[in-house]
Order: C-alpha cells, then structure tokens, then sequence
C-alpha cells in the first residue's frame, strides 16, 4: 500500500497544474448539472473503494473538530469537553480545534477507528466529493487528490465526464 500511495502522491504532482486549471475553469463555468455529476461518480467510486486498506486520511491528516464534535465525543469518552481538548487536541493556526499529531490517535492497527460511530464531520464527508457546491472547495480538493486514491480517481473520471 505503502508503494500505491506514494504512487499517488506522484501522480497528484504531476496532475496539480491541470487540476487547478481545471478547478479555475469550473469556478468561472459551473455546469448545471455538476453536483449530480458528482455524486454519481463518488457512490460509484465508493462501491469499489474500501478506505480500511488504506486509511492514507487518518494517518497522514487531521480534521477540524467542530464544538458539536467535542461534544459528542466527549460524552462517547464519559469526559467533559475540556478533558478532551487537553489530552487530544490542540488550537492551529486558523484557531480550529485539530489533531494534537498525527497519525491519528483513534486508528487501530486494522485502519479501524476507534470512535468511527461519533468520529468528527470533518472525517464522516471526507474526501467531500459529493458535497453541494463542490466547484467552492477546489483547493481543499487539490489536496485530497493527493491523500485519498478515491478522490484522485474521481476527479479523473470528473475530468472525462464534464471537459470544460
């Protein structure tokens, strides 16, 4: 897996300049029909696409932990929400609560998430290829192409399905 994912990271490299053309274009002409388009290829994607093997998300990134993250998890842990906070997370940059380091702490050895049932919204949409309005998160998708086989393939197939 280890030799795929790196793989990845190459081929995202080599694709950036034309994603990001790609994505500047869709901003300006969005087609109709895009988040249809979108949420087609990601199912079909998904149907073909088990994130156990490979869990490339939580182990190289962190996602943004919502108040309502906190406190669902919190509970799930029998903790109050500032015991949470101190043992797992930190404040960024942007000052959005995030992973105090990575990988992340709730992955098991089998790629399974320990708090999978309440995990944070941020991992529940993850890689959000199929999210509404998807032309608006270019950048964070550019990204996720890079981290994530599925959104690499998706965007491909996007790229065949919708040529601007």
């Amino acid at each position: 897996m280890l030799n795929q994912l790196e793989q990845l990271q190459k081929q995202a490299k080599d694709k950036h300049n034309e994603n990001k053309k790609y994505f500047d274009k869709l901003k300006k002409k969005t087609p109709k029909n895009l988040d249809y388009v979108m949420q087609d290829l990601h199912e079909a994607e998904f149907k073909k696409t088990d994130c156990l093997e490979c869990a490339n998300c939580c182990k190289t990134t962190g996602p943004l932990f919502t108040s309502a993250d906190i406190e669902r998890i919190s509970k799930f842990f029998r903790q109050k929400p500032q015991q949470f906070i101190n043992q797992y997370l930190r404040i960024d940059e942007d000052n959005d609560y995030v992973l105090q380091s990575v990988p992340c702490a709730f992955l098991d050895q089998d790629n399974k998430c320990f708090i999978y049932d309440v995990r944070p919204k941020a991992c529940r949409e993850f890689p959000h290829t199929d999210r509404k309005k998807f032309q608006q998160i270019s950048n964070l998708t550019l990204k996720n192409v890079a981290i994530c086989p599925a959104a690499f393939n998706i965007v491909e197939k996007m790229k065949e399905k919708l040529p601007l």
